[in-house]
């Protein structure tokens, strides 16, 4: 897919100087279509141009859909392959994380934690957002299974919250999908 803005060069041929311009280039990208092909054009730029993943943050923390999910389904494809760029922001991505009210941003950005390191001045921040998601009837399934995942691996260093992920587990498994209550099984062998 040719890129319909030229984030390399403004009108008179130069880079795009500053901030804004680029986060509306970008955003443009974000927004030509929804499927995994746009994404994957969208973190190919990035990649290849990694100053890039900041603009990526602050769409993401605008908290405004689509845009956000698609930043942070971008965000999510570069920080597999680059998890260094997402370490640099965890801190604020973590601060904003219960204000995300799009079902597919929080996903991705779960998704994203679920497989990086937290700043131990964080721990207790997600480890309540976590129980307070997975324990819910109202969030998503996805969203559930990522907080028990990032539970999970929290446990693994601080075992004292082994027991309450136990419980809460159990607890939802009669109520939930057969997907989650698979995946609890999993988790729930791990822990005993």
């Amino acid at each position: 897919m040719k890129h319909p803005l030229p984030l390399g060069r403004g009108a008179g041929g130069g880079g795009i100087r500053n901030s804004a311009n680029m986060e509306e280039s970008l955003e443009s990208l974000l927004l030509l279509e929804s499927s995994r092909r746009n994404t994957d054009m969208v973190a190919d730029l990035v990649l290849k141009k990694t100053d890039l993943f900041s603009e990526l943050v602050s769409i993401l923390l605008k908290n405004k859909h689509p845009v956000s999910w698609k930043a942070a389904w971008a965000m999510d494809v570069v920080s597999e392959k680059q998890p260094d760029l997402l370490r640099h922001h965890l801190n604020r991505i973590i601060d904003h994380l219960e204000l995300f009210t799009d079902d597919g941003a929080k996903r991705e950005v779960l998704r994203m934690l679920s497989r990086s390191s937290m700043p131990e001045n964080k721990i207790g921040h997600v480890i309540t957002l976590c129980f307070d998601w997975l324990t819910s009837a109202k969030e998503s399934v996805a969203v559930k299974m990522f907080s028990m995942e990032i539970l999970y691996r929290i446990s693994q260093k601080e075992p004292g919250i082994k027991k309450e992920l136990t419980d809460s587990i159990e607890m939802r498994m009669p109520e939930e999908s057969p997907g989650f209550r698979s995946h609890g099984k999993k988790l729930l062998k791990k822990l005993y």
